[in-house]
């Protein structure tokens, strides 16, 4: 898939999913405010901050599909690199504050406070965006498996955070509103196990983003594809030197392989040519950097 097809893939599902979000945040403001529930008001921002990342998406494929250039000789793929890495901070921040705003709901209650019970457009509110949220997360990871994306998997990711936290919510909501006062701590309680998975997740996604802007490898996986295709290659001897790492949704591969020294310069250029085409086959959906070294054997 050449890059730009890939870039209007995503941006298709991402401003798809911009204006849902927009749809869901402003009707949960108006049913966290109208039915009396925090943790409703805690999940319209959630929301909100799937809208902002939104954004963050579109601009990233905007800017990482531009081509190499003098400055950038290996693209501008670590731009959607680094845009996952906001996109998981954005998560762990909506998570503690969720966190922070669920405690001290929970503290005041504890502490004697008396708190209206929320209202039923307030379950009905997060029972909808249960079923919105959970459709835009399986549509948003089937585009990106589909192009191998990590920011759009980061996006997708994001929309399940975000059912998961309407889910919470349905459940602490409805005790609230079906059993009253008594249970109404049960509405703040379901926003702090919410925020505990969101946290989760953004640490998960904001791992992998860091090991690749700090040149991680491939994992090992991919490494032991590789391998397999350059040791199924009959005309070598041996390879060594085996080094990888990601550019966004391109992968760079150096290494060395051991040939015959009386093979002839036509042979070996074939050789190494038929390996890139290999490799090539094998990662259909990323653009490659290959760079192999050539070394005669000894006399």
């Amino acid at each position: 898939m050449t890059t730009v097809n890939r870039s209007k893939e995503a941006n298709k599902i991402t401003i798809i999913g911009s204006i849902e979000n927009l749809f869901l945040t402003i009707f949960k403001l108006f049913a966290g405010v109208i039915g009396n529930s925090s943790a409703m008001l805690a999940d319209a921002i959630h929301s909100l901050s799937d809208f902002s990342t939104d954004f963050i998406v579109i601009l990233s494929f905007l800017f990482s599909k531009k081509p190499e250039d003098e400055d950038h000789n290996y693209g501008h793929g670590k731009i959607e690199t680094l845009s996952t890495a906001i996109i998981s901070i954005i998560l762990i921040y909506v998570g503690i504050m969720l966190m922070k705003n669920g405690s001290l709901k929970v503290y005041s209650i504890l502490n004697g406070a008396q708190i209206s019970p929320p209202k039923s457009i307030a379950v009905w509110a997060a029972f909808l965006s249960i079923i919105i949220k959970e459709i835009m997360y399986r549509q948003t990871l089937y585009v990106a498996n589909k192009i191998d994306s990590p920011i759009l998997k980061a996006n997708a990711w994001h929309h399940r955070s975000d059912a998961f936290s309407s889910l919470g919510t349905f459940i602490g909501i409805g005790v609230a509103f079906l059993f009253g006062h008594k249970w109404i701590i049960f509405d703040p309680i379901a926003s702090i196990i919410v925020s505990l998975f969101i946290i989760k997740v953004g640490l998960s996604i904001l791992y992998t983003t860091v090991n690749e802007l700090i040149e991680g490898s491939l994992d090992e996986k991919e490494i032991k594809k590789i391998e397999d295709i350059i040791s199924n290659c009959n005309d070598i001897i041996n390879f060594h030197d085996l080094k990888t790492r990601r550019i966004g949704n391109s992968i760079a591969i150096e290494f060395h392989i051991l040939v015959d020294r009386n093979y002839s310069f036509v042979k070996v250029h074939d050789i190494t040519e038929s390996i890139e085409n290999n490799l090539k086959k094998a990662f259909t959906n990323q653009h490659l950097y290959i760079s192999i070294h050539m070394e005669p054997t000894e006399e």
